[in-house]
């Protein structure tokens, strides 16, 4: 019982992380613009995402625009696409394969091994998505407050840390532990079955030895 409700557990999880790694890829709120010092024009925010950037004017209305040219990207943003959109590949794989575990699980546990590998590989791909997804987010992060706090960096250049990446290191937390509670059950679906079967073999071999012993000893008094 504890272990399904384990594997429901990480299944949420890891069901949330893969909803946030979506909106954080589609989300232009990467980078805000930032009001410190004399800048007081306040009506107008930029945010910069991964595939456009938008200019809102006091909430109200929004504007938005995708890249124009992929050879104008910076090399870094186009990494943080492609890792972004690994994750996402494998958060849904991860995601399907923890969902054959565990109906899986409730319908037969008659091949631990086949358990075993849903619950391996749902585990592992829920590790390197969050993986993947910490290392966008944590490095742009790392840069902007670099810049922020940078004298040679214009004022209006400076940005602040958009609500996108606070999600990615939400869904980016929600699949790292997702990962390792399948990690966890997998090591217990591993151990178990060898503890709970390696009984009945030792009394096997027990009774063949006794009957084995038993027909000995009426050849020898024949």
């Amino acid at each position: 019982m504890s272990c399904c409700a384990l594997q429901i557990t990480g299944l949420i999880f890891g069901g949330v992380g893969m909803v946030g790694t979506l909106a954080a890829t589609a989300m232009p709120q990467w980078r805000v613009s930032a009001f410190i010092e004399g800048n007081i024009v306040v009506f107008e925010t930029i945010w910069e995402g991964l595939w456009m950037d938008c200019i809102s004017q006091l909430g109200i209305r929004l504007q938005c625009k995708f890249y124009d040219s992929l050879l104008a990207l910076s090399p870094s943003l186009e990494v943080f696409r492609a890792l972004m959109c690994i994750a996402i590949g494998l958060s849904i794989i991860a995601f399907l394969m923890g969902i054959a575990g565990v109906k899986y699980t409730r319908q037969t546990k008659k091949d631990p091994q086949a358990i075993s590998v849903f619950m391996l590989t749902a585990g592992i791909a829920f590790l390197l998505t969050g993986v993947l997804v910490l290392i966008p987010v944590s490095w742009t992060g790392g840069s902007i407050i670099r810049d922020f706090y940078d004298p040679n960096v214009p004022v209006p250049l400076k940005r602040e840390l958009g609500a996108a990446l606070y999600v990615g290191w939400v869904s980016s937390a929600l699949l790292i532990t997702a990962g390792t509670m399948y990690c966890i059950f997998w090591c217990s679906a591993d151990t178990s079955p060898k503890s709970r079967y390696s009984s009945p073999s030792r009394h096997r071999w027990q009774k063949s030895d006794f009957a084995g012993g038993k027909s000995l000893s009426m050849h020898a008094y024949v």
